[in-house]
């Protein structure tokens, strides 16, 4: 980021006026402007990988948020259909929809998705209807966006990644120092999982269908007799190359065991292998 630290200074003063004199300072839509570019280009993150770990870039949040007191309600149209008909939108000017053409070299199926500016998805990026990515998102290379998900604002979603139908990955902006939701390369999540609260996937991680991922529940790792949480010093972080599956655990006490009551747990079952590979290879034909 030392590149940009000028265009960082700017960013967090202007994050420092009041709404009256932001609107009025003559510079301060020249440097968002320039930010967001930067954004769309995927050159700057809201979180990037520094060895081993993740790291929040603070100051990109508070652009982002910096454009949502800087915009003003304008409405947007879809084009005419074939009975003449326009659908309105209402959203910050800053903020509109982001255009692609054929030179990104990005998939988006034809059926009610769309990306938000600001965000960035990387070429040979496949997304299928419907399907949302907020401001803020980065999606790399080769990452396949499934039916009915959503990647919320600033996650971080590495290579080769496979987003089945109806995942739901979390957006985190504020508090701005907080971790977004980090997916990294080669991971495959399965329908209907949620991914919460700044969690971290490392890479080749497979989570089964209906697991969520958050700050308040456990995963029990079965293989290596461990337990993984969120805590005040860190996310909850799922191991590279561990399979994840929905699971329950019993609850204490005289009432709970009376009706065989038990809370829903994620658990570790296995760790990645040439069988789980070839259940959870991607069909190159689909790309």
């Amino acid at each position: 980021m030392g590149q940009y630290d000028a265009l960082k200074e700017s960013i967090l003063a202007l994050s420092l006026l009041g709404a009256a004199e932001l609107r009025e300072n003559p510079e301060a839509r020249v440097h968002f402007d320039q930010f967001k570019q930067l954004l769309n280009e995927g050159r700057v993150r809201a979180a990037e990988k520094s060895g081993d770990d993740w790291v929040v870039n603070s100051w990109v949040k508070q652009g982002i948020l910096l454009g949502m007191r800087l915009g003003r309600l304008q409405e947007s149209f879809l084009p005419l259909d074939e009975q003449g008909n326009r659908f309105a939108f209402i959203d910050k000017d800053t903020w509109p929809l982001k255009r692609f053409s054929l030179a990104d070299n990005v998939r988006i199926v034809p059926g009610g998705s769309s990306v938000r500016d600001g965000s960035y998805l990387a070429p040979t990026v496949v997304m299928m209807p419907p399907a949302y990515v907020n401001v803020g998102a980065y999606v790399d290379e080769g990452t396949m966006i499934d039916s009915h998900a959503l990647v919320g604002s600033c996650a971080q979603v590495g290579k080769k990644v496979h987003l089945s139908a109806a995942v739901q990955v979390g957006g985190v902006l504020e508090p701005v120092g907080a971790m977004p939701v980090i997916i990294e390369d080669e991971v495959m999540v399965g329908g209907n999982c949620g991914i919460y609260e700044g969690t971290i996937v490392r890479e080749r991680a497979v989570i089964g269908t209906g697991v969520i991922l958050n700050g308040s529940t456990p995963v029990y790792d079965l293989v290596r007799n461990a337990i993984y949480r969120k805590s005040a010093g860190g996310p909850l972080v799922i191991p590279a190359g561990a399979v994840v599956v929905a699971g329950s655990r019993r609850v204490k006490g005289d009432f709970a065991a009376e009706h065989g009551l038990s809370l829903y747990t994620p658990m570790i079952i296995k760790y990645r292998d040439e069988r789980t590979d070839s259940a959870t290879a991607l069909e190159e034909a689909l790309r």
